[in-house]
């Protein structure tokens, strides 16, 4: 019996749901080009400290943070044309440097073949995530949700409860994978099982998260060679715990 026949058979989350920056694809070291770009543009360019607690954010926190730093009284209008300023130069880097990380298509491949539904739930906005969805694959996911489709971004739960919504299923069966503090926090709010992929120490892992050194043992950070079989596995054992 293959390892794909087993995983067939074992218990499996309702849902999967993958959130997109540093989760499936190496886009943060991109949006920490364009979130410089943007400080530099107002005036003041953000610290590598202060950058850190725009990642996972929404666009209006991210433009708030720096304009606070550089000392700017945003204007009525300000926030669109900010907002197209950095999106624009976000898609054009993805259009020459977007990477996905190791592994993940061969394992959302596999978890399609088996019937898991999938979805992708980012707080980037759709203007610019189509174009890193389509070079993901779209055809992997049932849907996909974007941070201007729900009342509230990440920290707030409202993503992950949609996710939950359209594919019928209860919030606390499904599994997510999250990088950032602000998405581990919607999907523990939201009542999902979470694994979280934090990029390093300064990342703060809220409680009823587990990371997925924990899963695989220190040193593994990603999800290079993970199969079906090994994420069914992790999910019974977040669900037993």
């Amino acid at each position: 019996m293959t390892d794909s026949e087993q995983a067939a058979g074992a218990t499996r989350p309702a849902a999967i749901f993958w959130d997109m920056d540093g989760t499936l694809t190496n886009s943060e070291p991109l949006w920490e080009q364009a979130t410089f770009h943007l400080s530099e543009t107002l005036g003041r360019r953000l610290t590598p400290t202060e950058r850190l607690a725009t990642v996972g954010a929404t666009f209006e926190d991210t433009l708030t943070i720096c304009a606070d730093k550089a000392g700017v009284v945003l204007q009525p209008g300000d926030t669109e044309k900010y907002r197209r300023l950095m999106f624009d130069y976000v898609k054009s880097l993805f259009a020459e440097y977007l990477e996905i990380f190791p592994g993940i298509p061969e394992l959302l491949g596999e978890l399609k073949e088996l019937g898991v539904p999938m979805m992708v739930t980012t707080n980037t906005e759709r203007y610019v995530a189509d174009s890193a969805i389509a070079a993901l694959g779209r055809h992997y996911f049932v849907d996909t949700v974007c941070g201007d489709e729900v009342p509230h971004g990440k920290p707030a739960p409202d993503m992950y409860a949609e996710a939950a919504r359209r594919v019928g299923a209860r919030p606390q069966d499904c599994l997510v994978f999250e990088d950032s503090a602000a998405g581990m926090r919607a999907a523990v709010a939201a009542g999902c099982s979470v694994i979280g992929l934090p990029e390093g120490e300064h990342v703060t892992v809220p409680d009823k998260v587990t990371v997925i050194a924990e899963l695989r043992g220190s040193g593994h950070r990603h999800l290079e060679g993970a199969t079906a079989r090994d994420i069914y596995e992790w999910y019974q054992r977040l669900r037993s715990l």
